[in-house]
């Protein structure tokens, strides 16, 4: 326990649930951080050790905290108000019904993700219902948040989930064995390698390949200190002018993993919606490509991903006006 509360003198220290909630919501907002009776509830419950619920009731009846509770939600409290993320201070990031590891070296999933996780997993589901089981890659998981996704909510999925960064595969690792410790029916087969060139023994044979690679093109830093000072450059910026050329990468790889009809699904930022069509209906490997090739939007309405499907032969050429975007469910085609 620290000997003091970095911002805050002894008598400041909240004592009660209730004083807790209203002081750190407070100085959170203050601080600028978005969701500050969320991220208030949230170190709450961390510091008391109980969840979110609970936390509420407490403050609620107005409950003394527990010696010690006190300053450990206000050291805390300092830390996000610095706007360290929530996740890091916590150790945990929800993603869909999972609860996973998360911290310092990790991207944090975010909950448009959850949509991409969504396509994978009912498209997995379509071919576990047809053939019995499905083979789903996971390139760049980071956390293992997609891969855990599809793995754990949809039975007879086969998940294989790549990730070079020793640190984020530390924490992928963490996940994997925590989900599926006691999920047997869960399979999850996590690879340190490079998603450009990983699992050539599966070519040619996989039912769907996901992606959220690192696309941020260089010159855009984020907005968020939560973002921009805190999630590994290597999760986020993708290289080239574009930030696409990571994306290049594992595009090429998926159009080799995939069997014909095989379904791809990456994400991108909303500005690179014509770009990210444009690039996967031009990959070639060999005398194949995609086909289909459309933009969804995530649960916002925002254009989050591209989506198609690997053909049995090579695209003749580009979408001669990758600037428009369709209209949702429409896919352009070339």
């Amino acid at each position: 326990m620290p000997d003091a509360v970095p911002g805050a003198v002894a008598d400041e220290v909240p004592r009660t649930a209730a004083a807790a909630l209203r002081w750190a919501t407070s100085r959170l907002g203050a601080a600028g951080v978005p969701s500050p009776r969320v991220d208030a509830e949230a170190l709450l419950a961390h510091a008391l050790g109980v969840d979110r619920a609970e936390a509420r009731r407490l403050a609620v009846l107005d409950r003394a905290l527990p010696d010690g509770a006190g300053d450990r939600f206000a050291a805390d409290v300092a830390r996000r108000a610095a706007r360290e993320p929530l996740q890091h201070l916590t150790g945990v990031a929800p993603f869909r019904h999972l609860e996973l590891a998360v911290g310092p070296g990790v991207f944090v999933p975010r909950p448009e993700t959850e949509q991409v996780a969504q396509v994978a997993i009912d498209e997995a589901a379509r071919v576990v219902a047809r053939k019995g089981t499905a083979v789903v890659v996971d390139l760049c998981t980071g956390s293992g948040a997609i891969a855990l996704a599809v793995a754990t909510e949809v039975p007879g999925a086969r998940v294989h989930a790549v990730e070079l960064d020793a640190a984020a595969h530390g924490w992928a690792s963490r996940n994997v064995a925590a989900a599926t410790g006691d999920r047997p029916d869960a399979v999850v087969h996590l690879l340190r390698g490079d998603a450009r060139t990983a699992l050539r023994e599966l070519d040619g044979t996989v039912d769907v390949v996901v992606s959220n690679p690192p696309y941020v093109p260089p010159g855009a830093v984020p907005r968020d200190p939560e973002v921009a000072d805190h999630d590994p450059a290597v999760a986020l910026y993708g290289l080239g002018d574009d930030g696409l050329e990571v994306p290049r990468g594992v595009t090429a790889a998926a159009a080799r993993l995939l069997r014909p009809g095989g379904l791809y699904v990456m994400e991108h930022a909303e500005v690179q919606a014509a770009a990210a069509r444009a690039m996967v209906a031009g990959t070639t490997v060999g005398t194949t490509g995609f086909g289909a090739v459309s933009t969804r939007d995530d649960l916002t309405g925002r254009p989050r991903m591209v989506v198609a499907r690997r053909s049995d032969r090579a695209p003749e050429r580009p979408s001669p006006h990758p600037d428009v975007r369709p209209a949702a469910g429409r896919t352009v085609t070339d």
